[in-house]
This record gives structure tokens, sequence and C-alpha cells, in this order.
């Protein structure tokens, strides 16, 4: 029994970091992409800023897991289930965010 408190805490406590280091990784995509329509002028159009907004938008869903994870704490299932899919979109968004900014660094998109 004492595992399972520990394991629902250490869960909500992951969804209290979630929550705002996805709010602001959304800042930080918002940022790029309008430093890539700045960087556009310059060096002709690309798809950065597309994809960019999708990493947002990822970050944006696992904010919102993230926020019914904490919500609902209380239905321990719903949380649970909540939270897996914040942490699973949060990776993903860092994932796709760092492939992106590479593939502009190196112009190849």
């Amino acid at each position: 029994m004492a595992d399972l408190q520990r394991e629902q805490h250490v869960s909500r406590e992951l969804s209290h970091h979630i929550l705002p280091t996805s709010a602001t990784m959304i800042g930080i995509c918002t940022t790029f992409i309008g430093l890539v329509k700045v960087a556009e002028a310059q060096m002709g159009p690309s798809h950065v800023d597309e994809y960019a907004a999708l990493a947002a938008l990822l970050f944006l869903v696992s904010a919102a897991s993230s926020y019914l994870s904490i919500r609902y704490s209380n239905l321990s299932g719903l949380s649970q289930r909540c939270e897996r899919i914040a942490d699973v979109l949060f990776l993903t968004g860092l994932f796709s965010i760092t492939i992106i900014a590479m593939l502009f660094a190196y112009e190849a998109i």
C-alpha cells in the first residue's frame, strides 16, 4: 500500500513539473516561429515555422493533460492516464523541437 501511495505522490509531482514547463515551451516555440519569420525575409521561405507550430501544439496538449492529471488527482486511474499522456507528449515535443532546430541550423528544411 505504501508503494502505491509513493507512486501516486511521485506522479503528482511529475504533473506539477510538466504543466509549467510545457507552457514555457509553447512560448519558446512561439518565439522560434517569430525568429523564423524574420529570417525568412533574408533566406527565403521554409516550413520550419509550421513544424514549430506543430511542436507547440504537442506542448499544449501535454500541458492540458498535465492539468487534467492534477485536477482529477482524486480519480487515480484517470489521473495516471492523463499524466502518462502528458509525459509522452512532452518528451515527443522536446525531441521534435530539437530536431527542427537542428534541421533549421543546417538549412535542411
